[in-house]
């Protein structure tokens, strides 16, 4: 393992989740990397939406629960641009083995990541 692997792993927080015995290795990988490294640049996550918000939806404070909640998702669904900006923030973060298993599953572990970061945005909306 080189440097830049060692003081990625030691920076991220550790495994959140339950990983076991019966665990697929998607969910391994989810509960092992991808949690931690959403929960480090959860920050980023924050003001990145903001900056979105004001560059596309001045009015988004005025929004209903329901309205912001769609948003959100369209936000991240529909705009590729900004969903690939969002990916970075965590494939940035990958030890390069952990690079290899992403390459090797990228669709399903892509689909995890946005998934988990709807729901991240979601859940902090006072925030915005």
């Amino acid at each position: 393992m080189n440097n830049r692997d060692v003081f990625i792993k030691e920076f991220r927080s550790e495994t959140i989740g339950s990983v076991g015995a019966q665990s697929s290795a998607e969910e391994q990988f989810q509960n092992e990397v991808l949690r931690p490294i959403l929960k480090l640049q959860n920050e980023l996550f924050i003001a990145s939406f903001k900056n979105y918000i004001a560059k596309n939806k001045g009015d988004f404070a005025n929004f209903t629960l329901d309205k912001k909640n769609a948003f959100v998702e369209n936000s991240i669904q529909k705009d590729t641009k900004y969903r690939n900006t969002l990916k970075g923030f965590v494939v940035g973060l990958f030890t390069l083995e952990e690079y290899e298993t992403y390459a090797a599953n990228t669709s399903n572990l892509n689909k995890r990541i946005m998934s988990m970061l709807q729901e991240r945005l979601k859940s902090q909306l006072q925030l915005f």
